[in-house]
């Protein structure tokens, strides 16, 4: 095969690559449209900041310990629409409803009756949500063998998906809107049926319109109840192979880090807003948490991943993510005296510069993955990205489980009162420390980790070549 054809066929049509991003559209307004719901169960039903937690915590878990499960599932299933697109779809359907019943709730109800009907919907969201997530994410792996475009396919994925940053901020302003809803409870359970349903959709295009590459079926194990024995045991072989790879875990580790510890305050930027800055009257807050959330999110589209994705091709990945994350260190930095009660307009300084932090992260580390799965091919003859996605978002998901546990038990231990609409001074300013320190000291440490990341584009066009050599003998067949 010449080099203008071997480019080619790792080119990714147009086409597929805005489809992919639109499954990722509809994969990030879940968690962001979460996050903004999640805020009712305070405001509006009066739970407990620890129970609230709780319920950060354990569907989260539950999602981290399915989640290698169905990777493994989706890296060998055979079916004449591949292996990941059923599952996408179906996936897709049970989250989107889940969603829907989830904040089907009352103020009339007991904080008990509220709590274990949100646990055990919450529970069903998740599990739809991973059928969906885990082959959907090794897909995007599987599109692209180009140490480039692979960077280009996560940046078009990751751009179409900061958009959903952008839109669900906006939801605080509906919710909470008295000539729509009479309270932010109603509110949630009407505007939960939109948010289902045009994420049921969204999330269900890549599960249509894209294809991936083909694989040995001879590398494929037999999934069935009376092999269910041996698949566990290759399933926790090839978890703890996937851990082995050194550039694996440090951009597990890296990602465990930056993102956990900006989940850990995130939702505390409303709070920060309401009560610091306007004292506890949501009405005078209006719509500035609305148009902090949107800003970043357009920042992070319009600046941060074009940047990120030009850093990349100039310097490599591992140059990109320390250079972003170094820049997003000086952004938190600034918000102690930009979240200023007199001047709400300085909280948007930092955003530019806090925007790299996160911004930048998927679109680097998604496509350092795609790489390890390259190296692990050639160690061990097999294409695994449902299970390599599949620990990588387990690690995610496990600290967003603990980040989500961590801010309640913050917001507790600093005394924030939910009961009362003034804080004490102590409690405000504990809320703005955790809000800059929390997150600086992750990325630091996310930054010593990849320090020494070494899966740069020489030896990664190295390994392909290895591979095409190996798959050319095969004779492997055509996309699915």
């Amino acid at each position: 095969m010449s080099s203008e054809a071997s480019l080619q066929s790792a080119k990714v049509p147009t086409l597929e690559k805005v489809a992919f991003g639109v499954g990722m559209l509809g994969n990030q307004m879940f968690p962001a449209a979460l996050g903004i719901f999640m805020v009712v169960l305070v405001r509006g039903l009066g739970m407990d900041p620890v129970m609230w937690g709780i319920l950060f915590f354990v569907p989260r878990l539950w999602d981290a310990l399915i989640d290698p499960v169905m990777g493994f599932i989706s890296d060998n299933t055979k079916s004449r629409w591949g292996r990941r697109r059923p599952y996408i779809l179906v996936g897709a359907v049970v989250a989107g409803l889940a969603y829907i019943f989830m904040w089907q709730l009352s103020p009339q109800n007991s904080h008990a009756y509220n709590f274990t009907y949100f646990l055990i919907l919450s529970l069903v969201f998740y599990f739809g949500l991973t059928i969906f997530a885990a082959p959907y994410v090794a897909m995007g792996y599987e599109m692209s063998d180009d140490f480039h475009e692979r960077t280009q396919l996560m940046a078009v994925a990751q751009w179409i998906g900061q958009w959903a940053w952008v839109i669900v901020p906006w939801f605080w302003v509906i919710i909470y809107n008295k000539e729509i809803y009479p309270d932010a409870v109603a509110g949630a359970r009407n505007l939960a049926v939109w948010v289902g349903l045009g994420c049921m959709v969204l999330a269900m295009i890549p599960g249509l319109l894209c294809r991936t590459r083909p694989v040995d079926p001879a590398t494929l194990e037999e999934l069935s109840a009376r092999n269910i024995k041996k698949n566990t045991a290759s399933l926790i072989k090839g978890f703890g192979q996937t851990l082995r790879l050194r550039p694996f875990r440090q951009v597990c580790i890296a990602t465990f880090f930056v993102f956990n510890a900006f989940n850990t305050v995130a939702g505390m930027s409303w709070f920060i807003i309401v009560y610091y800055m306007n004292h506890g009257d949501t009405g005078a807050a209006g719509t500035w948490p609305t148009w902090f959330g949107t800003a970043s999110a357009l920042t992070t589209c319009f600046l941060v991943i074009p940047v990120v994705t030009l850093l990349s091709r100039r310097f490599g990945k591992k140059a990109a993510f320390l250079i972003s994350q170094g820049i997003s260190i000086a952004g938190y930095l600034c918000f102690w005296w930009c979240f200023n009660p007199a001047h709400p307009w300085l909280m948007f300084l930092p955003l530019p510069l806090f925007a790299f932090g996160i911004g930048g992260l998927f679109t680097i580390m998604m496509s350092m993955t795609a790489d390890i799965c390259d190296l692990d091919e050639l160690t061990t003859g097999a294409r695994r990205e449902g299970v390599f996605g599949a620990v990588y978002w387990w690690m995610v998901k496990f600290g967003f489980a603990i980040a989500g546990l961590g801010g309640g038990l913050i917001m507790k231990g600093v005394g924030f009162d939910e009961s009362v609409a003034v804080q004490t001074p102590g409690a405000l300013t504990g809320l703005r420390i955790a809000y800059i320190v929390v997150p600086i000291i992750g990325t630091a440490i996310a930054m010593a980790f990849m320090w020494r990341y070494d899966l740069d584009e020489a030896r990664s066009r190295d390994i392909r070549e290895q591979i095409g050599a190996r798959k050319r003998s095969a004779g492997v067949g055509a996309p699915a």
